[in-house]
């Protein structure tokens, strides 16, 4: 169902929805051209407002993926961006983790810093009791399934990383393909992305977006692991069911395709999903047609069950 307000006529895209509640509002970031985008309610299910840019940065473009968290009173907002202050990696790309902050989650974020080298994006940044976690996707070059992939480090502060990120999630199906042939003959490229962790109970969960969300596959899957381990580095996620079976939370359905990138809520005792999709209909809009959308997700030993309608939750 969708969520946020859609403005045909100024539509600027609603990718990568990062939900966020702060003393009980509500807010929505997503992914911008020329900055981070920010929307906010007084309730998950009440009346969005379009608040405008709350993050930009000189001289560049492609503002991917954002994710806030609140910590001792200060919003830290960590994004990705086309940066030129740091050698690209061996793909030449140069998105790269930057983190700014302010005293109000409308922004305006500012003060931002590098946190990560390239290529580095995708972030969920984590607080429990064991510390401060960053969750992000980067790149590797070898190996039978070459390509984007999940990890996590610790974070000393919240603008400073340890540096000795573990990996999490890999490749491990043909619906991972994000591009055949992309950098040598032969050899596809791979992706999984758009990681968000969360836990209930000792069941511990991270979803993830696999492939292009202009592919027909492109999806949402997860991993899990049962433990009363709490240090993020030293848990030992297992895709579901296994890695060989493509089976996934969320994908193409008879009213939406390009389901992916989403983060998760906990309203009133029940999990819900905030995603980006785009009508299979047409829906009036050009360019960059994903929008949110919001569906619940039952959260029940192990096992994530997304509960889709076209019109309702």
């Amino acid at each position: 169902m969708h969520l946020l307000k859609i403005d045909k006529d100024n539509y600027i895209g609603q990718a990568d929805p990062f939900v966020f509640e702060s003393g009980g509002k509500y807010y929505i970031y997503t992914t911008g051209d020329d900055g981070i985008y920010a929307y906010y309610a007084d309730d998950l299910f009440g009346e969005w407002n379009f608040y405008g840019r709350v993050f930009t940065y000189p001289d560049v473009t492609d503002f991917w993926a954002p994710s806030v968290i609140e910590i001792d009173g200060t919003y830290y907002m960590y994004c990705s961006f086309e940066f030129y202050g740091d050698t690209p990696d061996q793909g030449g790309h140069r998105q790269t983790m930057h983190v700014s902050k302010s005293d109000n989650p409308l922004g305006p974020f500012s003060d931002a810093k590098q946190l990560l080298h390239p290529f580095s994006i995708d972030s969920h940044v984590v607080k429990n009791e064991n510390g401060l976690f960053i969750l992000y996707s980067t790149n590797r070059f070898d190996g039978e399934r070459p390509g984007t992939y999940i990890v996590v480090d610790r974070l000393l502060t919240p603008e400073k990383a340890e540096g000795k990120p573990v990996t999490l999630v890999v490749p491990t199906l043909d619906e991972d393909v994000y591009m055949k042939d992309r950098y040598k003959k032969g050899v596809d490229w791979h992706t999984i992305e758009g990681a968000f962790y969360f836990r209930e109970g000792d069941w511990h969960y991270l979803m993830y977006s696999g492939n292009c969300y202009q592919q027909p596959t492109y999806y949402i899957g997860y991993a899990r692991a049962k433990t009363k381990e709490t240090d993020l580095t030293k848990i030992k996620f297992e895709k579901y069911p296994d890695d060989n079976i493509y089976s996934p939370v969320m994908a193409k359905n008879d009213f939406e395709e390009g389901t992916g990138h989403h983060s998760m809520i906990k309203y009133k005792g029940e999990w819900y999903a905030v995603y980006h999709a785009r009508d299979i209909e047409d829906d009036g809009l050009s360019g960059d047609r994903r929008n949110a959308r919001i569906c619940k997700v039952k959260v029940e030993d192990g096992i994530l069950t997304a509960q889709r309608y076209k019109d309702r939750v």
